[in-house]
């Protein structure tokens, strides 16, 4: 009987375990959901956010954050991926041009984005002409790396092929990611400004 007893308290205590831990992380990953509904491309946000939830807790400047560090991760495997094309055999000199303003156009996403990382690190506290200033920095350097983004989209627009579609494809990625940070960026500032 007494074994009986032990195994149902253990058991009764590994299930409330589980339950408490399941429920911090649902409570996390609701966070995300209701703050990625914000965004321009919700599912895209959920989707690349709620691996880190456990980082991201309910703290709206490390969801900023974390998306500004998912968007640099994308942006510089992209440009990684696009500078590696600039070599392919056969392709129009015109195409090799679109390629290499391209790989310039992601490399400077890549360094905006890692300005606006350091940046939003710099906020110290909540509110005040300090924290404005950070702020507006940040979302000046990232809308700049989407205008990269999409500058190296509309460049490859007249080449054809396979390669279009793979540097569109990686590209657009970055560009969506990179306009969802933006988005809980603006929302990080709105709850302090």
């Amino acid at each position: 009987m007494a074994g009986i007893t032990r195994a149902t308290t253990f058991s009764f205590l590994l299930f409330s375990i589980f339950c408490i831990v399941s429920g911090a992380k649902t409570g996390t990953t609701d966070f995300i959901k209701t703050s990625c509904s914000a965004t321009t491309y919700p599912a895209l946000c959920v989707q690349s956010l709620s691996v880190y939830a456990s980082t991201i807790q309910n703290s709206p400047r490390q969801l900023a954050q974390t998306a500004l560090s998912v968007s640099l991760a994308r942006a510089r495997s992209a440009s990684a991926f696009v500078s590696s094309l600039s070599n392919t055999k056969g392709m129009k000199s015109r195409d090799v041009a679109a390629i290499k303003d391209c790989v310039e156009n992601m490399s400077d996403s890549v360094d905006r984005l890692s300005q606006s990382i350091r940046e939003l690190g710099q906020i110290s506290q909540a509110g005040g002409a300090s924290f404005k200033w950070h702020v507006s920095n940040v979302q000046t350097w990232v809308s700049a790396a989407l205008t990269d983004d999409t500058t190296c989209v509309d460049g490859i627009a007249d080449m054809n092929g396979k390669v279009k579609a793979a540097v569109k494809g990686r590209i657009v990625n970055v560009a969506q990611v990179t306009s969802n940070a933006l988005a809980l960026v603006n929302r990080f500032a709105q709850k302090y400004v």
